[in-house]
């Protein structure tokens, strides 16, 4: 039975780290159904120029996972097959009931607007409604939030979300991995997401407890 990550993201600044997940997932052989919310359509035509279509999402998403951080067009050759594609208004989809198969949820990057309606259980779209589902299918649930700074409001929300069982992990890129390029920090966030939420994979040195060892 085919179980794949939920993948919603959300229209925070960050399309940069949903294509690295993205890669990471397909290239470790995970399945993917994808969530794009009318937000981030609008995000990710500002920062890349690409236009994600429903009619041509497939075409659309090839795009956007060959596109580097660095905006560099076709710096990967992403592998789409195993991607199904849900509009973010459809809330008949598969990822809409607890009885459809799922390993768990990634919302990245998340924004504000996207925490408040998990927290709050609003379910005004697809993206919020599967998360949702996670939650009360105790699935795992990895929100990336991208924003700064955070009022209280939104610190509230976060903690909702902990204590209903999510990982809230900050697009927080770190610096002891010795980055030397725009895409190694994005990585970083993306290992860490799929550190959360369990999936193997090789993008960023880890730490092995030896001070300099970014600088060999």
């Amino acid at each position: 039975m085919r179980r794949p990550w939920i993948v919603g993201v959300s229209g925070a600044s960050g399309t940069p780290y949903a294509a690295a997940v993205l890669r990471a997932l397909l290239e470790a052989g995970e399945a993917v159904d994808l969530v794009v919310s009318r937000a981030s359509r609008l995000t990710l035509l500002d920062e890349t120029g690409i236009a994600f279509r429903d009619g041509h999402w497939r075409e659309d998403l090839r795009r956007w996972l060959a596109r580097g951080a660095d905006g560099t067009p076709d710096a990967f050759a992403p592998d789409t097959e195993g991607v199904h594609h849900w509009s973010a208004g459809d809330l008949a989809a598969g990822p809409s009931s607890g009885s459809y198969p799922a390993r768990g949820m990634i919302i990245v990057p998340a924004s504000t607007a996207a925490v408040a309606g998990v927290a709050l259980g609003l379910s005004k779209d697809l993206l919020q409604r599967a998360a949702s589902v996670t939650l009360k299918e105790r699935r795992p649930l990895v929100v990336a939030v991208r924003e700064t700074p955070l009022n209280g409001q939104t610190l509230r929300h976060l903690v909702t979300l902990d204590e209903a069982g999510a990982v809230v992990l900050p697009a927080s890129p770190a610096f002891y991995a010795g980055a030397t390029h725009i895409q190694d920090l994005v990585d970083f966030v993306a290992g860490r997401v799929l550190d959360a939420a369990g999936v193997p994979h090789g993008l960023y040195r880890r730490w092995k407890g030896e001070l300099g060892g970014a600088t060999r």
